[in-house]
């Protein structure tokens, strides 16, 4: 007896050529975007939600684009908080420049001031000694018949010192007076120091207070050595004023 192989023409296909087909499918239509644009019952006509794989597709994009979102916040709040520390650091830095700035000017007052404090600051011509013949006394020892200004006590070589600032205007001979100079003061007088026996200071010279302008000696007319000392309120003889009052008015203690 013969048997014929069922081969009808309306077998249905088995499960794994189906399912293989509609996999297929799905990635064509996923590929050209129109997946997305399918109505639901078309696609459930002929295919279960586990064999299109159209629930797990969307989870996916669903959780890429949460990702990508994510990255983006965290990026910008890199970003908000470099520019934050950058700003900071600039703020930092302007304030350090100012401060710097202020402590810098500060500095230069103060050393103005120093300056000018030391400028206007006067001391004896010899510290520590003390007037032996005084303002105008007379005599037939001076010519102009009273003493034009004080002798300080000193042994010959000792250190003879600008009373404060200014600037040697005579430095050599003169005459009554010996080695002599004279100097044009900060304040626009001027002070004579006279009978030295010898000069450390030239003409055009600037001098500070306390500064050493040579060493007392007996050089001119004088009975011994000392220090012949004058104020005047200009270079030449005749214009002296009282020195003790001079420098008691500039704070030296005569």
């Amino acid at each position: 007896m013969a048997f014929t192989c069922g081969t009808g023409k309306h077998r249905r296909p088995s499960r794994v050529k189906r399912t293989t087909s509609n996999a297929v499918g799905v990635a064509a239509l996923t590929t050209t975007g129109v997946i997305g644009t399918l109505a639901a019952p078309a696609l459930a006509a002929d295919r279960s939600v586990e064999q299109t794989g159209l629930t797990q597709a969307v989870t996916i994009g669903d959780t890429v684009a949460a990702q990508i979102d994510a990255q983006a916040a965290a990026q910008q709040r890199a970003a908000d908080e470099a520019a934050a520390r950058l700003k900071a650091e600039q703020a930092a830095r302007k304030q350090a420049v100012e401060e710097a700035k202020k402590e810098r000017e500060a500095e230069e007052r103060a050393a103005r001031a120093a300056e000018r404090k030391r400028l206007n600051t006067f001391v004896p011509p010899i510290p520590g000694s003390y007037v032996s013949t005084g303002y105008k006394a007379g005599g037939s020892l001076w010519s102009s018949g009273s003493h034009t200004g004080v002798d300080f006590h000193a042994a010959s070589g000792t250190p003879v010192h600008a009373v404060g600032a200014g600037t040697v205007v005579t430095a050599g001979w003169g005459g009554a007076y010996g080695n002599q100079v004279v100097l044009r003061m900060h304040d626009g007088t001027y002070t004579m120091y006279g009978h030295l026996s010898s000069i450390g200071v030239s003409v055009g010279q600037t001098v500070t207070p306390g500064g050493r302008l040579g060493l007392s000696g007996a050089t001119g007319n004088t009975t011994g050595p000392h220090l012949h000392f004058e104020a005047r309120t200009t270079a030449e003889y005749g214009s002296d004023i009282d020195p003790v009052a001079y420098l008691r008015s500039h704070g030296v203690n005569v």
